[in-house]
């Protein structure tokens, strides 16, 4: 057995949960925030077997793609921010940071 855990952007969270009921992957929903642009997530747990994480991945992959997206950049910690203009920069974001992880014991109670 295995633990797929899945960090994905809000903005795919729904089309994933859809997609994962679709296939009969049971999951688990949390909202998590991402460091980086400090924007929405939704961490997936999902516990399958092992003959079925290559499924799962591929749902996950189909169901998260990433995107250009035009964003204000956070002002500096230190220093002076009376001088600081921030412009919009293009960066990627969306797609899913997965990790399979081994499930020593499973219980249901």
């Amino acid at each position: 057995m295995k633990l797929v855990m899945a960090v994905v952007q809000d903005q795919d969270s729904s089309r994933l949960s859809n997609a994962l009921m679709e296939h009969n992957f049971r999951s688990t929903k949390l909202a998590s925030t991402g460091g980086f642009l400090r924007s929405g997530n939704t961490t997936f747990l999902i516990g399958t077997d092992d003959i079925r994480v290559e499924k799962c991945l591929q749902v996950i992959r189909d169901s998260c793609k990433s995107r250009d997206q035009m964003v204000a950049p956070v002002s500096p910690m230190g220093g002076n921010a009376d001088s600081y203009v921030p412009y919009p920069v293009e960066v990627e974001v969306g797609g899913a940071t997965v990790f399979v992880l081994p499930v020593d014991q499973f219980h249901q109670f």
